[in-house]
């Protein structure tokens, strides 16, 4: 069996903390076993590591995210990229045929799909291999995995059943699907035997092939990633689980939970308090979350939740804190952080003046070993000062030690690059008319490659 993680989202509905490079599954908000803080990725792949199913996981993320996927995760993962969003069934699709071609999976591979972020206890995922047995011996095209409901919740979809059978049945006929009900139609559904739809499911690898032949889609892995853009903009629900004739469930009896809002993923936090501030004694089941370097204080407010970041400020009662979505849906800012593979950047300040000068200012750490690529820049000069730890600057091909209290200045068409020998820290101000990606001319990223450049020019 091959596993497909889809992490695709842009995470409005944690905002401030995630954005379009930074989504909620990014954030480090939870604890390990050693109490030290992790994101949901990282959780859920230390579970596959644990379930043995690291090895045959591909995840199918987008460009945003590529360098904070390798980061936490070190590079292990196999990653499918996708060149745009256009929701899950163009995703699926895509690793599908990159299953098929590249990895060359025989079409009788069961594929099992599920979202990056499920915050469940290890059992889950040994029940995700059954998906493999179900599919084989029920016949069936798709098989879901449904969590046993413990109350009536409004917030999850349903699996409904064609008729109610022993809650120790091994799988269940599917015969609709019913999305965030009221209250009282949740309770009706549980009396049918409903189960939460986790958004895990599995499927021949065969079967999804013959259906984009089917529309006429590509199956070999770069053809369709060259016509990506013309794969409509459509959930893989209502592109084929919906219409998919035999379905089958299969139950799981275990812990899941969904933390796509605020009031849920505080629930699941160790710790009322990350980062500087005061919550007051008074402030019963409120959760503070700063990753500013400026204390935050809360005085007398309950059941709320503040979260502080570059980004910006979220004070919400925490049962309304799912409609921040549709608050900072329009929101058009660049992300003021990111965690790249070589370290992070934080953005301190931006400023406009007139005759369209742009000045930025970051604060950018590089990990021991790693570094920042080989590039020039047309539109832009920079200044770094180096704040903490020691490096190796290559400016114009040649190499230099820079330790703390060092600062370059690099001017239009300069080529630079730096590198840390330990952890290393420094403040960057870009100074031009496009302060924009689009601006860096990258020469090469490898740094052995970078020496061989500035040794060649002595």
């Amino acid at each position: 069996m091959k596993l497909v993680l889809l992490s695709g989202g842009s995470g409005k509905r944690l905002w401030p903390l995630s954005n379009d490079a930074r989504s909620k599954q990014f954030l480090k908000i939870l604890e390990d076993k050693n109490s030290n803080l992790q994101s949901m990725v990282q959780r859920v792949w230390n579970q596959l590591k644990t379930a043995g199913l690291e090895k045959s996981t591909v995840i199918a993320t987008s460009q945003s995210q590529i360098e904070m996927i390798q980061s936490q995760l070190n590079e292990e993962a196999d990653l499918i990229i996708e060149p745009n969003r256009r929701d899950t069934f163009p995703a699926i699709a895509l690793a599908a045929s990159y299953l098929y071609t590249n990895k060359n999976t025989d079409l009788d591979e069961v594929i099992a799909v599920l979202p990056v972020d499920p915050y469940v206890d290890a059992g889950f995922f040994n029940r995700v291999k059954d998906l493999e047995k179900a599919i084989h011996e029920t016949g069936s095209d798709l098989v879901l995995m449904g969590v046993r409901p413990t109350y009536p919740s409004e917030k999850y979809g349903y699996i409904v059943p064609k008729k109610k059978v022993n809650e120790l049945a091994e799988t269940i006929e599917v015969a609709r699907f019913i999305e965030k009900p009221t209250e009282e139609a949740a309770k009706e559904l549980l009396n049918q035997g409903a189960l939460w739809n986790c958004g895990v499911f599995g499927f021949r690898l065969g079967y999804l092939i013959q259906l984009l032949e089917g529309k006429q889609y590509p199956v070999q892995y770069e053809e369709l990633l060259e016509n990506y853009n013309k794969l409509p903009k459509i959930s893989f629900d209502y592109e084929v689980v919906e219409k998919t004739k035999k379905i089958t469930a299969l139950p799981y009896e275990g812990y899941w939970k969904d933390l796509g809002t605020w009031n849920t993923l505080t629930e699941e936090m160790a710790t009322n308090q990350i980062g500087k501030g005061i919550i007051s004694e008074d402030s019963m089941n409120t959760h503070l979350i700063n990753e500013l370097n400026i204390p935050v204080t809360v005085l007398g407010v309950s059941n709320a939740v503040i979260a502080v970041s570059p980004d910006g400020i979220l004070v919400s009662d925490k049962e309304k804190s799912p409609k921040i979505k549709e608050i900072v849906g329009n929101f058009d800012n660049r992300p003021m952080y990111e965690e790249r593979r070589w370290g992070w950047y934080r953005v301190l300040d931006y400023a406009k003046y007139d005759g369209n000068q742009q000045v930025l200012t970051k604060r950018i750490g590089i990990h021991p070993g790693q570094n920042l690529s080989y590039q020039y820049h047309l539109a832009r000069k920079e200044t770094w000062t180096v704040l903490k730890g020691e490096g190796i600057v290559a400016l114009n091909g040649e190499l230099r030690t820079v330790r703390a209290g060092d600062v370059l200045k690099i001017q239009l068409g300069d080529k630079h690059a730096i590198k840390a020998i330990t952890e290393l820290e420094i403040i960057e101000v870009q100074a031009g008319t496009e302060l924009i990606e689009e601006d860096i001319v990258r020469i090469c990223m490898d740094w052995m490659e970078i020496e061989d450049i500035c040794y060649s020019k002595l």
